[in-house]
């Protein structure tokens, strides 16, 4: 039986690892290993955290077995800040979950309005100017497209102001998944890109995002019909 790589989990901004729970042990129900991975989101930058993952990997894994990562939201980007600050390590296969790689307009309103509740995760980050994916990685990325989730207040506040604009807008410039838009997870140097009826905390606990994570690491692309 082939050995199948550590999958190393990140969870988003304002939670902690307990919330990629579900995902994790449906990761495990089909023979992964998997760790999940807690950071300090709002204290501390996305560069501080990737130095921090680097060094927990420094003590606690083989740097000779590869490691898939797979993330939620602002968890992608400290994962795009990793593998381009730490080369060294053999990195498989990589999953994003709602991550704004674009940055985040949801997260600009709330910066402009307290910046206190983003925090540092807003620098270099949430604010869209994360450093660009190294071409030998590859990742898939999932959207969501159901707009439940606190950060609709802001996103349906901005929807009205795109509707009053002279020119006609495409339904994909207002889709969102309750704190993300759908074009905010867009990026051209992904692998593949699939979008699912789900909201943005809510994809952590859907068995279609599970199965689907779990075929993009096991296959490199989504399963499609």
């Amino acid at each position: 039986m082939v050995q199948k790589n550590r999958v190393i989990l990140l969870h988003g901004l304002h939670h902690a690892p307990f919330i990629m729970r579900p995902l994790a042990k449906r990761l495990q129900a089909a023979g992964f290993e998997t760790y999940r991975y807690g950071y300090r989101s709002m204290r501390d930058g996305i560069q501080t955290n990737s130095e921090r993952l680097n060094k927990w990997l420094e003590q606690n894994h083989n740097p000779d077995q590869p490691i898939d990562l797979v993330g939620h939201s602002l968890g992608g980007l400290i994962i795009r800040d990793f593998v381009t600050q730490y080369p060294n390590w053999q990195i498989g296969r990589c999953v994003t979950l709602g991550t704004p790689h674009m940055g985040s307009i949801c997260a600009d309103y709330i910066w402009r309005l307290s910046p206190a509740i983003v925090g540092l995760s807003y620098i270099d980050a949430l604010d869209g100017t994360v450093a660009p994916l190294p071409k030998h990685i590859t990742l898939g990325v999932i959207a969501g497209s159901r707009p439940y989730g606190l950060g609709q207040l802001f996103l349906r506040y901005h929807n009205r102001k795109l509707r009053q604009k002279d020119s006609p807008l495409l339904d994909e410039y207002l889709v969102h998944d309750g704190t993300v838009y759908l074009k905010e997870t867009k990026l051209d140097a992904a692998t593949d890109h699939l979008i699912l009826p789900v909201s943005h905390t809510g994809m952590l606990i859907d068995s279609k995002v599970a199965k689907q994570t779990l075929y993009f690491l096991q296959h490199g692309q989504f399963q499609r019909q």
